[in-house]
């Protein structure tokens, strides 16, 4: 009778907790299941802020997760990134080496020629053209033109530089090449003849 009435008494305070459970300890039918439309989802889309000082059980309560005593533990407390309390943080730890131009380089919206093969052909080519068309995306408002491929459409092309091969193949199709300066401006031929 009694091990009847400890059991009944555990199947009930497992169910009180909020799991339903058969007298093998396998869950019931009704409680969901991960499966291929639940296991990629990525969760709510807001989540449950943390509620601090809340007591004990809740395990962020009397510190609320800041420790004992310390600066850590002061209102008002930050640190800059990578800060590691005074010891030799790490950016200073690692030895310098090598070098970039990054900070004064220019930097190019390039394409090829073979991708000006679907323009109409006798038309003017810039940098609006291009982008509109969906042939590059804008890196720099400033665009260079490469030579990989091959050029069959007669086309004005206008640009801030050309690649020795890319004016070649544009002036072979029959097309035309316009040096333009950083401002979008067409430049003089011997200024023009100079850059390139």
């Amino acid at each position: 009778m009694s091990r009847s009435r400890s059991f009944a008494e555990s199947n009930s305070s497992a169910s009180h907790h909020g799991h339903q459970y058969t007298a093998k300890g396998t869950q019931n039918d009704n409680v969901s299941t991960m499966d291929l439309k639940t296991v990629c989802s990525k969760g709510t889309k807001y989540q449950k802020r943390r509620r601090l000082g809340r007591g004990t059980g809740s395990g962020s309560g009397k510190t609320s997760g800041r420790g004992h005593k310390g600066q850590g533990s002061r209102s008002g407390y930050s640190r800059k990134p990578g800060f590691e309390g005074g010891q030799m943080p790490l950016y200073r730890r690692l030895p310098k080496r090598g070098f970039t131009n990054a900070r004064f380089r220019t930097d190019y919206t390039t394409i090829n020629v073979d991708a000006l093969n679907g323009l109409e052909a006798g038309s003017t080519v810039d940098l609006d053209v291009i982008i509109k068309a969906g042939l590059a995306s804008m890196n720099t408002p400033l665009l260079k033109i490469l030579g990989n491929g091959e050029l069959t459409t007669s086309l004005t092309v206008r640009a801030q530089k050309f690649s020795k091969s890319a004016k070649e193949k544009v002036e072979a199709a029959g097309g035309t090449v316009v040096i333009l300066d950083s401002k979008g401006k067409e430049q003089a031929a011997e200024t023009a003849g100079a850059a390139n």
